[in-house]
């Protein structure tokens, strides 16, 4: 197990898959274990022991987040927040939730999580995050029980990593472009309280995130190489780099949640699939996420 008592250096013995573009999301599934996206070479795919995929969403570009649907289904980001059948079902159809509005800023959809009740919190891009690195703010939306949605915070510059405490009462929401982490009190009804600043890094911009047991906050921090732990109490308890400058996001997994999955991206690298999936073994577990249940037709 590893302890967070200083920076921990994530090695080839840590890998379990390679070969990627931009690996982003890594999700924990009861029926196909590790589920990862890649936002470049596109689709949503479960990653085996042997570092084999099996393809759960095909093609689809753009995919920074992503959930499973208690009635199966994929919901994935991207141009507009949708429904997709996995792809071993061989059914192509895809449902639109929340649809993109360009003329209002909202051109497409990033990170997204999902609280106890089921409801779906995603972030909107104001820009093409592929082609830009600034532009217009975009918003928090929440998707509620009965498929209507409603925006829940404005003024995101780059909406990034999402994740919910233990206890559901707070969340935690990254800003690439602000290079911080807001927090956000939850009440029951799913509306939030005002953001407060969490956590502003000088290492890198803020990318995903997840919490552990405990309410340690794992943050990526893209073209450092490095995941910082913090504290509730916003202290840096521990590090873990990898050889990847584009370390983009993580997330727990396993049996007991006690694997810490670390994915990277090629930027930055002379390798254009340099993507990688890293494995590491923690003494604090993770904790599984809901699944969605909102009305989509």
């Amino acid at each position: 197990m590893t302890k967070l008592t200083k920076l921990t250096k994530l090695t080839k013995k840590n890998v379990i898959a390679e070969g990627y573009q931009t690996l982003e999301s890594p999700l924990w599934s009861e029926k196909y274990g590790l589920v990862v996206s890649d936002a470049t070479l596109g689709g949503v795919f479960s990653v085996q022991e042997d570092g084999s995929r099996i393809d759960l969403v095909k093609y689809r570009r753009g995919i920074g987040g992503f959930a499973f649907h208690q009635d199966g289904g994929i919901i994935v980001g991207g141009r507009n927040l949708a429904i997709k059948r996995p792809a071993e079902e061989n059914n192509d159809e895809t449902i639109v939730i929340l649809d993109n509005d360009p003329e209002n800023d909202v051109v497409g959809f990033n990170d997204m999580t999902v609280d106890s009740q089921g409801r779906i919190y995603v972030g909107s891009l104001g820009f093409v995050a592929s082609k830009t690195r600034e532009g217009k703010a975009g918003q928090l939306f929440l998707i509620d029980i009965d498929g209507k949605s409603r925006v829940v915070a404005d003024d995101i510059k780059l909406t990034n990593g999402l994740c919910f405490s233990p206890d559901g009462k707070i969340l935690y929401h990254a800003d690439s472009n602000r290079q911080c982490v807001y927090s956000y009190k939850v009440f029951e009804n799913g509306d939030l309280g005002e953001r407060q600043i969490f956590i502003e890094s000088d290492v890198g911009k803020p990318d995903g995130l997840v919490v552990d047991m405990q309410g340690n906050v794992w943050v990526a921090l893209p073209h450092s190489g490095e995941a910082h732990c913090y504290s509730s109490n916003k202290e840096v308890i521990g590090k873990l780099k990898v050889d990847e400058p584009m370390i983009t996001s993580l997330g727990f997994g396993g049996s007991d949640m006690r694997d810490l999955f670390v994915v990277s991206g090629s930027e930055g690298s002379n390798d254009e699939c340099a993507g990688k999936i890293y494995r590491v073994r923690m003494d604090v577990s993770g904790f599984k996420r809901p699944l969605a249940q909102v009305r989509y037709c």
